[in-house]
């Protein structure tokens, strides 16, 4: 942006710090004679900020970076520089055939940016901003894209963060999270009764060694009653999301891949709560940071999920003529009254213990059992992976075969966002997060689960 030359200063007297005129020999208040004041120095030192500076910038090799002289009597001002082992296995139990071993791609560095600036004299008096010249031109100044309103997707975005066609107040930057990777989709919001968002989510897709295409996807529920749920789901999802990326590639099968994400995703969960001791001197009685976790990934023909906690995961056909399935057991209070035969499931989980979880991640978990599973649908069809905060509002698979968009596999954000807004019609009693991941026609001559 443009900036008015500075004005010089006059001089002042040595002596009284009476203003001088220029040319003057003595001091028109107190006589002093301004004939001995050395002249004031025309250098003014360069000072490195951050980062490197390029080559040719005029750097010296002790790494002080030196200004390019200015122009004699130029006046402008100097410029400023911008800165696991488990097998594979189908539900019949016949194991799956491996994949070759791969090689890891790296990663690029980006290199930082620097910022150098010159340091003169600092004068009486700082002159105000010079306007824009564009502005003042008449030109209007460039504007941020518009932001659509996550309830009616239609109005634009006010700068007090509320819709101008609905009114509805937009939510934080984790308050609602909408995200797409190649094939899969998933999105997160924090309800209508929380006070903040405590699901996180991992979406990403990459290929095998033999270049076929797989995508993955990780939800994971942070346990309210720990401390720093929000943090522990989040960093599980990451570490769960980068194990599979890196892992996939490399030819590891797609279920000790998703056994060695969980693992990971329990070691980040488990770092939070090595914290200093002065922290639990204040809160003692609170829990290590927690969450669940479940995970699906999808290639060619396979169907992989993963999963500790009361997440869980769905088989939609896109032929709704054919019976939908629940793909994970919970690790619940309910579910174990129901395999025990002491209560049916309706009335398991219609009791106020029902979603008391007996697994999770977390320091305080008793110990890490990662179930994992594989499946080989024979048909076309959608993966739905969510926290409780959906499937509290379609709990059996039947339901949620009900409420998933028939064109979810063409379109999984658009189903995402379905299965987010029902379950806040239906409520919104907890955070909820969905992913959607299409599942293609099998290849000629696969199986069925």
């Amino acid at each position: 942006m443009s900036q008015m030359p500075r004005q010089a200063a006059l001089p002042k007297c040595p002596s009284c710090a009476e203003p001088v005129e220029s040319g003057d020999l003595f001091c028109g208040a107190c006589g002093y004679d301004l004939s001995v004041v050395p002249a004031a120095s025309q250098d003014h030192p360069t000072l490195t900020m951050t980062g490197s500076a390029a080559p040719g910038d005029g750097t010296a090799g002790d790494g002080v970076a030196w200004p390019a002289p200015e122009p004699a009597g130029s006046g402008a001002p100097p410029a400023a520089h911008q800165p696991a082992d488990l097998p594979g296995t189908d539900s019949g139990g016949a194991p799956l055939p491996g994949h070759e071993a791969g090689q890891e791609s790296g990663a690029g560095q980006e290199a930082g940016s620097g910022v150098r600036f010159d340091r003169p004299d600092e004068p009486d008096e700082y002159p105000l901003q010079a306007p824009d010249p564009r502005l003042a031109a008449g030109a209007a100044a460039p504007a941020d894209p518009a932001l659509l309103c996550v309830a009616c997707r239609a109005g634009r975005v006010d700068s007090d963060g509320y819709c101008e066609n609905c009114g509805h107040a937009q939510p934080r930057e984790r308050d609602h999270v909408e995200r797409e990777s190649g094939p899969v989709a998933a999105v997160s919001d924090r309800g209508l009764r929380h006070h903040r968002n405590e699901d996180a989510f991992a979406v990403g897709h990459t290929t095998l060694p033999d270049g076929t295409p797989v995508a993955l996807a990780v939800v994971c529920d942070g346990v309210s009653s720990a401390t720093r749920p929000d943090d522990a789901s989040l960093a599980a999802s990451q570490a769960a999301g980068d194990t599979l990326l890196a892992a996939l590639p490399r030819g590891t099968h797609p279920q000790q891949a998703m056994h060695e994400a969980i693992v990971a995703a329990a070691q980040a969960v488990n770092a939070l709560a090595e914290e200093p001791a002065t922290a639990r001197e204040h809160a003692p009685h609170q829990n290590a940071p927690a969450c669940t976790i479940v995970g699906a990934v999808v290639t060619s023909g396979l169907l992989v999920v993963g999963w500790v906690g009361d997440s869980r995961a769905y088989w939609v056909p896109t032929d709704r003529s054919t019976p939908p399935a629940r793909l994970t057991e919970d690790d619940s209070w309910a579910a174990q009254m129901v395999a025990a035969g002491l209560m049916s499931e309706a009335e398991a989980y219609a009791d106020e213990r029902a979603h008391a979880i007996t697994g999770w991640l977390g320091a305080d978990a008793y110990e890490l059992e990662p179930h994992t599973a594989s499946f080989k649908p024979d048909r076309p069809g959608a993966v739905v992976v969510c926290t409780d905060g959906l499937w509290n509002y379609a709990e059996t698979a039947e339901e949620m075969s009900e409420v998933v968009p028939p064109d979810a596999a063409v379109r999984p954000l658009h189903g995402a966002r379905v299965l987010v807004g029902h379950a806040l019609d239906g409520g919104g009693h907890d955070n909820v997060t969905v992913a959607v991941l299409p599942f293609p026609a099998p290849p000629q001559g696969a199986g069925s689960a």
